[in-house]
């Protein structure tokens, strides 16, 4: 009878290799959301990270490159993690265009959810921060972007309300899914997500769909 083949030695060395680059990736985002959420941004340096989290500059440096490279993998985990995972998996499969208007609540929802419980407080500190506009550019033109497959489908579908053209609806839709609507109703006005996620819903119906879709 054969014994079962051992897994290469060095397989081995690499998972574990790679599990301790990411404890120590781990370690660097949490430090640095502690900071970013104590002080202005701009007066954290990558020395202050890296002693919060036990590890070398050069180990941070090699992790994330800079300071922005830290900021913008705090913000795409939390923005575009587990959450938003669960929230865009939804989508998949999905034929009926209307439907996938309609979810795109649920993902905004994941997405704000997600940035107001990791990093409300950075947010609040870090409000005139000129690097964090920048990230969050590129950031809303991600998000453009992501949308664009659910409002071709819509139109190819004829289901797209009369009058708009796709270039209109896309703005429709990221305005109405952007972080400024979910602060006015949610942050600001008190609602639950899940309200504000029922109430978008059916606005981004009313906004794109035509009536007798």
């Amino acid at each position: 009878m054969s014994r079962p083949k051992r897994p290469p030695k060095r397989a081995y060395v690499s998972a574990q290799r790679d599990a301790a680059a990411q404890k120590t990736r781990e370690q660097v985002l949490a430090a640095a959301r502690r900071l970013y959420s104590a002080r202005p941004i701009e007066t954290v340096t990558i020395a202050a990270i890296a002693k919060a989290a036990k590890v070398s500059p050069s180990t941070v440096y090699a992790t994330f490159v800079s300071r922005d490279g830290i900021l913008r993998a705090l913000m795409e985990r939390t923005l575009f993690g587990p959450h938003y995972a669960a929230a865009t998996a939804r989508l998949d499969g999905e034929t009926d265009p209307v439907r996938l208007i309609a979810r795109s609540a649920g993902v905004a929802r994941a997405i704000y959810d997600g940035e107001s419980r990791e990093l409300g407080r950075m947010r609040e500190i870090a409000a005139g921060s000129a690097t964090l506009r920048a990230i969050e550019r590129d950031f809303e033109n991600r998000r453009y972007a992501l949308q664009e497959d659910r409002v071709t489908r819509l139109f190819e579908a004829g289901k797209a309300r009369p009058g708009l053209d796709r270039d209109r609806a896309r703005r429709i839709l990221w305005m109405y899914t952007s972080r400024d609507v979910y602060r006015m109703l949610v942050t600001e006005g008190g609602w639950p997500s899940a309200a504000y996620e029922s109430w978008l819903a059916d606005t981004l119906r009313q906004a794109l769909v035509a009536p007798d879709a």
